[in-house]
């Protein structure tokens, strides 16, 4: 099994219910991830997607860190091309200053989907390009060796230990590397390039003030239920979303798994919906404990960062329970 075992939430919107009941639902959510032993909790960032109602991340991991007493809060993650690195840097040196200790940065080079979003934000998608550089001036921030504003402070971050991570999409793997940072490293769908991903990750890394060592999170839908079939029903719900997001421009609420399921599909769209089933870890107990531990094998990865909507937050909770037995959490 691998040695750490996290959640990260998005905040997904469910057909029937707001944008604000998302919202509550993953606070509700880290309290249980809490008390059931998981090593950390985090919370998205996505601007004007219908399907997902986290789009201020740092403040929803504020009202999670306040909701919760041990596990560790952070973002996974804070889209840095989207901001000004000095601000990012006094967002989490707050964080940090009220809740010590349980505070994790995690930082991606995604901008907006949409053109639309994009330009509402002032950027452009050549700003993804700009995150090395963006993620040096951050870390310069908090660790005050920026120089470039010698009279600027990031106030309370400055001489703060927030601990920094790199989400790994396009060359993020090798940008982490350099900067000798934690990187995080998804889906478990495509085992091969994952295992690839850290393989090269782990060969390029370069030890820093931040990490003396490569430490590798993988990310992915893990969903564990009484009966494989349970579990798979939990994927559904996930993967008409992602299917209508492709053939329609528009990443929906999620619907419940047995509307789904009856649904009447074009053939594109059930191409796609099938293979958004495809890959994911879900079964039984057993069939999970057996799945993670071959990714652990072949991985050798540090910790596990689970990915997991559906629309039943019932059995979502359900799941995450049975996963923290099994990863003898707790």
């Amino acid at each position: 099994m691998i040695p750490k075992v996290s959640v990260l939430d998005r905040s997904r919107i469910r057909e029937g219910h707001t944008a604000p009941e998302a919202l509550r639902d993953t606070v509700e959510l880290a309290r249980a991830a809490d008390e059931l032993g998981y090593h950390r909790f985090w919370v998205s960032e996505h601007h004007s997607v219908p399907g997902v109602a986290g789009s201020a991340p740092t403040v929803l991991a504020a009202a999670v860190a306040a909701a919760t007493r041990r596990i560790r809060v952070g973002t996974g993650g804070v889209m840095l091309p989207n901001h000004q690195p000095l601000v990012v840097a006094e967002q989490f040196g707050v964080l940090e200053a009220l809740f010590p200790g349980r505070i994790d940065m995690g930082l991606g080079r995604s901008v907006g989907f949409t053109g639309g979003i994009r330009r509402a934000l002032g950027r452009d998608t050549a700003d993804a390009d700009r995150f090395e550089e963006q993620l040096a001036e951050l870390l310069g921030w908090i660790d005050g060796s920026q120089r470039v504003h010698p009279e600027v402070h990031a106030r309370p971050a400055e001489g703060l230990r927030i601990p920094p991570f790199v989400l790994a999409t396009g060359n993020g793997a090798g940008i982490a590397a350099r900067a000798g940072l934690p990187v995080v490293v998804g889906d478990l769908r495509g085992r091969a390039r994952v295992t690839e991903v850290v393989r090269r990750y782990r060969e390029e890394f370069r030890p820093s003030a931040w990490a003396a060592e490569p430490y590798v999170v993988v990310s992915g839908t893990v969903a564990v239920a009484a009966t494989e079939e349970a579990a798979r029903r939990m994927l559904l719900p996930e993967a008409w979303a992602l299917a209508l997001s492709r053939t329609r421009g528009s990443f929906p609420p999620l619907r419940p798994a047995e509307e789904v399921a009856a649904l009447e599909m074009a053939p594109k769209e059930r191409e796609l919906y099938e293979g958004g089933l495809a890959g994911h870890i879900a079964g039984t107990a057993e069939q999970v404990a057996a799945a993670l531990a071959e990714v652990a094998e072949t991985t050798g990865a540090d910790e596990l960062l689970v990915t997991t909507s559906t629309y039943d937050r019932t059995a979502l909770l359900d799941s995450f329970t049975r996963l923290a037995r099994i990863g003898g959490l707790g």
